[in-house]
């Protein structure tokens, strides 16, 4: 599973480009949650070609425009169209659960 780091200068180009699913994880250093989920979620075999980290502190554009009100916010895109949050415990069945669901809807412009 490929890992990005994405900013406000390059997040939409990435994400309306790039093939395939790939779940959208705002994070920031002083979050306990999201120092566990940087260590582990490259680790579980979810269905997702990439992890796309995007540090909140340092891109309120995208925290703005995804309206992210607590961390870590995940969110899915697949294939340039976005499926919205999830909401899940951070958890391999689980999250797979929530990505299952989300593709499931209809497919949303990015934020």
């Amino acid at each position: 599973m490929t890992e990005l780091e994405l900013t406000d200068l390059d997040a939409d180009r990435h994400l309306l480009d790039l093939p395939g699913t790939s779940l959208l994880i705002f994070t920031s250093i002083g979050c306990a949650s999201c120092r566990w989920a940087r260590r582990e979620l490259g680790k579980l075999p979810l269905p997702v070609q990439r992890l796309a980290w995007v540090d909140a502190a340092n891109n309120g554009g995208l925290v703005a425009r995804y309206e992210v009100f607590h961390l870590p916010a995940l969110f899915a895109v697949r294939d340039g169209q976005f499926y919205g949050a999830l909401h899940s415990r951070l958890h391999s069945a689980e999250l797979t659960q929530a990505l299952d669901t989300a593709l499931s809807r209809p497919a949303e412009e990015l934020p």
